[in-house]
């Protein structure tokens, strides 16, 4: 992003005459480090699912984010702390006015011996929603990751005082894996479980498996999706097998 900006301002020195000196153009760069790195993503998919389960009514969806991180050092050890919000449509069909999820992130991380380390706070938020259906709500996680050049492995921990609806305490447990493929492929691999206190609540868990490959600058997945929540224990059919396609753009 910063590059661009730095572009558009040697275009204005160049229209007026007034050529950029090398220290300008460092002290632009320098600004910019100075205040961190920013990422934005734009997809459409043709489900959104979480945790396995259809937010969207089994509908598309348009999503986007928007995220910013700086690097500190602390003791010589070097700890990035980073924060965003990320969108998408939802359907609950509950005749209520909750069509957009909004959430709010932001964490620390580090990597210590080739391990990276996070730990981090989400805000899941639906505008609109009626009070008493208690839609929103937060999470605080943990995770740790390691490359082994063939595989990249992951784990990430997810605990919620009051879950979503006003359910109470629930947890999440998660793992991934990511391989690279030949021909620019990339499979990858999640499997998850929900823990609720809630005894009206049924745990479950949920899996995921991915194909992915980046063609002019976009990435498109191809996933297949699923739990082992039974129609009645889901309540309808959100939680059954399904196939869903991604396109996505980050900048």
């Amino acid at each position: 992003m910063h590059k661009k900006m730095l572009a558009c301002a040697t275009a204005f020195f160049l229209a007026t005459g007034t050529m950029a000196t090398a220290d300008d153009k460092d002290a632009v760069d320098n600004f910019f480090d100075s205040i961190g790195s920013f990422s934005a993503e734009v997809a459409g998919t043709t489900d959104y699912t979480f945790r396995g389960i259809s937010q969207t009514d089994e509908g598309p969806a348009i999503q986007g984010s928007f995220g910013w991180s700086k690097d500190f050092n602390v003791g010589g050890q070097k700890i990035t702390t980073f924060a965003g919000a990320w969108a998408s449509n939802v359907d609950f069909s509950d005749n209520d006015n909750a069509h957009i999820e909004i959430d709010y992130s932001g964490g620390l991380g580090t990597e210590i011996a080739g391990v990276s380390l996070e730990a981090f706070a989400i805000y899941y938020n639906y505008p609109n929603a009626r009070d008493g259906l208690d839609y929103d709500y937060i999470e605080a996680g943990a995770g740790a990751g390691y490359d082994f050049g063939v595989a990249s492995v992951g784990g990430q921990f997810y605990w919620s005082p009051d879950f979503f609806g006003g359910i109470g305490d629930a947890y999440y447990v998660a793992g991934d894996v990511s391989v690279p493929l030949p021909f620019k492929l990339t499979i990858d691999g999640h499997i998850g479980y929900s823990i609720f206190d809630n005894s009206g609540s049924t745990d479950y868990a949920d899996w995921s498996i991915a194909v992915t490959r980046n063609i002019l600058g976009f990435d498109l997945s191809l996933a297949y999706v699923d739990t082992d929540l039974s129609t009645s224990e889901c309540g309808g059919d959100l939680c059954d097998a399904r196939a869903v396609f991604t396109v996505s753009k980050a900048f």
